[in-house]
């Protein structure tokens, strides 16, 4: 099944030039969805995932489901104060300041195998500040998955020439 055809396109948004990839037409989409969470347990199966980590906020929908079906914990990686307990946090830029994406301090334990999920990889800011966030806990992060792809924004390349394997189901090019 080609997820590609059901990924909805909304030009213009949030502001003009950009071509919003939008999932939820994917996720209502029963055997989109079980596609999508199938393609990603087959690939990891066999990797010895310990956990999988999720980028707020789509990233908790297919990380979830994954990290179920692969019998394994899921951690949240949330926006600077969304998270109740301890957390250790990451600055990253954007196109015009900066953000921050927290993690609880005891989510990851030394040595874990983590698979970082989310759905969209474009510049790669959010991802970066999720992998160092992982690796300040101990973990090692053996891949970073997502849905889509925007190879022209670089940010796959970004996380590679960083020393992150990436993968992604489909993309989208000239976006």
């Amino acid at each position: 099944m080609p997820i590609k055809s059901l990924i909805r396109t909304i030009p213009d948004y949030p502001k003009p030039g950009v071509q919003f990839r939008d999932i939820t037409t994917l996720l209502k989409d029963a055997t989109g969805l079980r596609h999508v969470v199938d393609a990603l347990v087959a690939r990891y199966s066999d990797a010895a995932v310990d956990k999988v980590v999720g980028i707020e906020s789509r990233g908790f929908i297919v990380g979830a489901a994954v990290a179920y079906e692969l019998g394994v914990g899921f951690v949240p990686v949330r926006k600077k104060g969304k998270l109740p307990g301890e957390v250790l946090g990451h600055d990253y830029a954007l196109e015009y300041g900066t953000d921050r994406v927290e993690i609880h301090s005891d989510a990851i334990s030394p040595n874990e195998n983590i698979l970082l999920l989310d759905d969209l990889i474009a510049t790669g800011g959010t991802a970066e500040a999720a992998a160092v966030l992982i690796e300040k806990l101990g973990g090692n992060l053996i891949e970073c998955a997502f849905i889509i792809g925007l190879p022209d924004l670089g940010g796959e390349q970004k996380l590679r020439t960083l020393g992150y394997k990436t993968f992604s189901l489909c993309e989208f090019e000239g976006d």
